[in-house]
C-alpha cells in the first residue's frame, strides 16, 4: 500500500490505484496521510481543508469525507490483509497506516540518510537520486487552498535543497556527466534558481565543456535581466570569471559542514531523581521517528521544569548531530516582557549562521526560512519558559525529525490538542528530595542528623529549587 502526495493524490494497492473520490475528500485524505500515525484535531483538517473561511457545515461534511475514506481504508484491509483505517483519539483523528508508505516521508528519511555525515559520499548519493526519484510532480497536484499552496511550496524547496546537495556529492565523486543530465532538467523546471546554473556550469567544467559552461553563463544573465531585471549573483559571477581565467579545479573541495549549534546551558551538577520523567522523555521522543515530535513540561513555579529539560537535552545531544537550539521565552518573567516570537526566531536564525543581510524582514518569511533551514536536519530545540501557544507555535519545526521540549507553568492546553506531548513536573517524592540534598550538602551531613534533613525538605515545600 502506498500513499502518494507528489503529484495527484492518489492510494495504490500493489502498484494499482484506487478511487480516492472527489478533490475535497482527496484533501481530507492528503490532510492526514502528511501526519499519518499522529492525531490531526477536526479544526486542523478543517483550516487545510478550508483555509479562514470554511463552511458552516465544514464539520458535517469532514465527517462525511472521513466515512468514505474508512469505507476505502477497509477495501486496503480486505486485499492486502493489513490493519488500516482511521481512528478517532482525544487529540484527533489518526490515519493508522506505517508513515513509510506516504512517498513524502520516504522523501524526508532518504534525504535525511543524504545529509548523514557518517555514511561515505557514494551512500549519500544514492540515497538522494533514490528521495529525487520520488518525485512524481507538484504535490497535492489539483488541490486548491492557502494549506495546499503552502505544502506545494516547501516541498518545491526540498526539492531543491536535496537536488543540490545531491549534485554536489557527485562532483565531489568525479561524476559530471550525471549531474549535466539532471541539472539541465531541472535547470530549464526552476529557470530562476541560481544554485542550479551554478552546478551545471560546474558540472560542465568538469567535463571539459568550458565553453558551453561559457554560454550558459550569457543565457542565464539574460534570462535573470528580462525576467528580473537584476544581474546574476556574486557566486554565479565569480564562477564565471574562474572559467575565463582558468583558475578554477576540474574537481571540487567538499563543502564545509553546515553549522550546527550548541545553545544549551550548562548542565546542573549533581542532578538527582526525576528518573519517571526522563524515562518518559526518552519514550516519547527516541528514534528516527518519534512518537512526539513536541513535549510540554509544564508545573508550578520552582518545581524544577528548566533543570529537567536542559539535563535531559544534554543526556541525549549526540543524537541530534544538526544542534542543539535553546531559548529562554520569558513567559513568566517578572523583570520583563515576555519574549516576541519574531526575537527569538532571528536569535535561531544567528545561530544558523544566516548572514544578518540574509533574514527576512517579515517575521512569516523568518519563521518559512527557520524551518527550511531544519528540514533536512536532526535538531533539538528547547523553548523554556512559554507563556502560552501563541509564542512557541512560530518556533515549531516542520522536520519530523526536530524534537522540541516546552517548558511552562501553563500546560498549553492548545499545543496539546494539536499533537503534543504532555508531560506535569510534579513536587519532588521523598526519595528524590533526599537524593537531591544528598547531591548538594553529601551524605554524612544527613547520616548526622536525619531530622535536621527531614526539616529542611518540609521547609523547602519539596521544590528542587528551594
Amino acid at each position: 500500500m502506498e500513499f502518494l502526495l507528489f503529484g495527484e493524490v492518489q492510494l495504490r494497492v500493489e502498484g494499482q490505484p484506487l478511487d480516492v473520490g472527489t478533490p475535497r475528500q482527496q484533501a481530507v485524505l492528503a490532510a492526514l496521510a502528511v501526519d499519518a500515525g499522529r492525531p490531526v484535531p477536526i479544526e486542523t483538517l478543517i483550516d487545510r481543508v478550508w483555509g479562514d473561511e470554511p463552511p458552516g457545515e465544514a464539520r458535517n461534511v469532514v465527517y462525511s469525507h472521513l466515512s468514505r475514506i474508512r469505507q476505502v481504508l477497509g477495501e486496503v484491509a480486505e486485499l492486502t490483509g493489513t490493519k488500516t483505517g482511521v481512528t478517532r483519539r482525544s487529540a484527533g483523528y489518526v490515519l493508522e497506516i506505517d508513515p513509510g508508505a506516504v512517498d513524502l516521508n520516504r522523501f524526508a528519511h532518504l534525504v535525511e540518510r543524504g545529509n548523514d555525515a557518517r555514511e561515505t559520499d557514494d551512500d549519500r548519493a544514492a540515497a538522494l537520486h533514490e528521495a529525487l526519484l520520488c518525485w512524481r510532480g507538484a504535490p497535492l497536484a489539483g488541490l486548491q487552498g492557502e494549506w495546499a499552496d503552502g505544502v506545494r511550496a516547501t516541498w518545491h524547496r526540498r526539492r531543491l535543497d536535496a537536488a543540490v546537495h545531491w549534485g554536489e556529492l557527485e562532483l565531489r565523486l568525479g561524476r559530471p556527466d550525471a549531474v549535466i543530465a539532471a541539472m539541465a532538467d531541472l535547470a530549464a523546471e526552476y529557470p530562476l534558481v541560481e544554485p542550479l546554473e551554478v552546478l551545471l556550469m560546474r558540472a560542465l567544467h568538469a567535463a571539459g565543456r568550458d565553453a558551453e559552461a561559457v554560454d550558459r553563463y550569457a543565457v542565464v544573465r539574460h534570462r535573470l535581466a528580462d525576467a528580473l531585471g537584476t544581474d546574476p549573483g556574486s557566486e554565479l559571477r565569480a564562477l564565471h570569471e574562474s572559467i575565463l581565467r582558468g583558475e578554477l579545479p576540474a574537481t571540487a573541495p567538499a563543502p564545509p559542514p553546515p553549522s550546527s549549534p550548541a545553545q544549551l546551558p550548562p548542565d546542573t551538577p549533581g542532578f538527582a531523581g526525576r528518573e519517571s520523567a526522563l524515562r518518559r522523555l526518552g519514550e516519547v521522543t527516541g528514534g528516527p521517528s518519534p512518537a512526539a515530535r513536541v513535549v510540554v513540561l509544564s508545573g508550578t513555579a520552582g518545581v524544577g521544569k528548566t533543570t529537567l529539560a536542559v539535563h535531559w537535552a544534554h543526556s541525549v545531544a549526540r543524537a541530534f548531530p544538526g544542534g542543539q537550539l535553546y531559548v529562554n521565552l520569558r513567559g513568566f518573567d517578572p523583570t520583563g516582557s515576555p519574549m516576541t516570537p519574531a526575537a527569538a526566531v532571528r536569535g535561531f536564525l544567528e545561530a544558523l549562521e544566516v548572514p544578518g543581510e540574509r533574514i527576512p524582514t517579515t517575521l512569516d518569511a523568518q519563521v518559512g526560512l527557520y524551518r527550511t533551514l531544519l528540514a533536512n536536519r536532526r535538531v533539538l530545540v528547547v523553548l523554556d519558559n512559554a507563556r502560552d501557544a501563541g509564542q512557541v507555535r512560530p518556533l515549531l519545526p516542520g522536520a519530523r525529525a526536530c524534537v522540541v521540549v516546552v517548558t511552562s507553568r501553563d500546560q498549553l492546553a492548545g499545543l496539546v490538542t494539536e499533537g503534543a506531548h504532555p508531560l506535569v513536573v510534579d513536587l519532588l517524592d521523598d526519595a528524590e528530595a533526599h537524593a537531591v540534598l544528598r547531591r548538594r550538602i553529601g551524605d554524612g551531613r544527613i547520616a548526622a542528623d536525619p531530622a535536621a534533613a527531614e526539616e529542611i525538605i518540609g521547609l523547602c515545600a519539596h521544590l528542587p529549587l528551594a
